[in-house]
């Protein structure tokens, strides 16, 4: 228990300066707070907060949308406040806060199953299909189209209902056999394709998209990033040719705030976002 006013305001200043969290003022902090750190990134920020209220928690100003931020809350009875913390460092400061909003990508590499650790998950998450992605003129490369049909195969399809216990949904419904009956694999016999990916699920799944393109002699080469900003740099530069990280949603937001030209190519899967608790083991606190 907190019991000094000047003890809680020290802490919640050193999270601020450590984690990038939104500092609350003396005057706001009570003994009945509830604090949820969320990701700061405009999407998925939004996520989380139409997350919470879903689950009932707040109500969102219904003219914000997708693009919600803590200041659209319009009702907040359980007096929640919002940590805003980049999306990569949620589970680190998991234990600092009563619950965490944490992206599947990173709860799962934290080693938190979403379906069975997560407190309250998305019913619904259609608009945040995750996505292969390239630039803008490379759509219809036959690497490109090579990566569409190895990730739309019933081999990835498989390996995401085997491995991730509801956690990762796959989302194709036609699927091929790996290949695309249209391209020509023997011209692209000894080259690479390289593509940037978080690492889980993206990653492992890419694994699987890597040995079916070896059966032709075409190596992957997967490239892991921590975050959500330099995958698609480094496509937008020409560095590496696809990425497979995010949803529609944050690529046409990264596309409209940095002049980029990125394009998405195929949906994949679906990664419900859930609600984890820290220092509260329930949901009593909201209760």
């Amino acid at each position: 228990m907190k019991k000094f006013t000047s003890l809680l305001l020290i802490a919640a200043l050193s999270a601020s300066a450590a984690f990038g969290f939104t500092a609350c003022s003396a005057e706001d902090a009570s003994n009945d707070e509830v604090v949820i750190a969320i990701p700061n990134d405009t999407t998925n920020e939004a996520r989380a907060l139409l997350l919470l209220q879903e689950l009932g928690y707040i109500t969102i100003d219904p003219d914000a949308g997708i693009a919600a931020t803590p200041i659209d809350v319009i009702d907040n009875p359980h007096n929640i406040t919002f940590q805003e913390v980049e999306a990569a460092q949620l589970p680190t400061v998991l234990s600092d806060v009563d619950y965490a909003v944490i992206n599947s990508n990173y709860a799962i590499d934290a080693g938190l199953v979403p379906t069975v650790d997560g407190l309250g998950i998305e019913n619904s998450a259609s608009a945040y299909v995750n996505i292969l992605v390239v630039e803008e003129g490379n759509e219809d490369l036959p690497e490109a189209r090579a990566l569409v049909a190895a990730l739309e195969s019933q081999q990835v399809y498989d390996f995401i209902i085997d491995n991730y216990d509801g956690g990762v949904v796959p989302v194709v419904e036609n699927r091929t056999n790996g290949y695309d009956d249209s391209i020509d694999y023997a011209a692209l016999a000894g080259t690479t394709i390289s593509v940037a990916a978080t690492p889980s699920p993206h990653a492992e799944i890419l694994a699987v998209v890597a040995d079916i393109l070896a059966e032709y002699d075409i190596t992957l080469d997967i490239v892991e990033f921590n975050d959500y900003v330099q995958p698609n740099n480094v496509v937008e530069e020409g560095e590496i040719f696809a990425n497979y990280f995010q949803h529609v949603p944050y690529l046409d937001d990264f596309n409209a705030e940095n002049g980029t030209h990125l394009v998405s190519i195929s949906g994949i899967h679906v990664e419900p976002m859930a609600i984890y608790g820290g220092q509260q083991a329930n949901l009593d606190a909201l209760s």
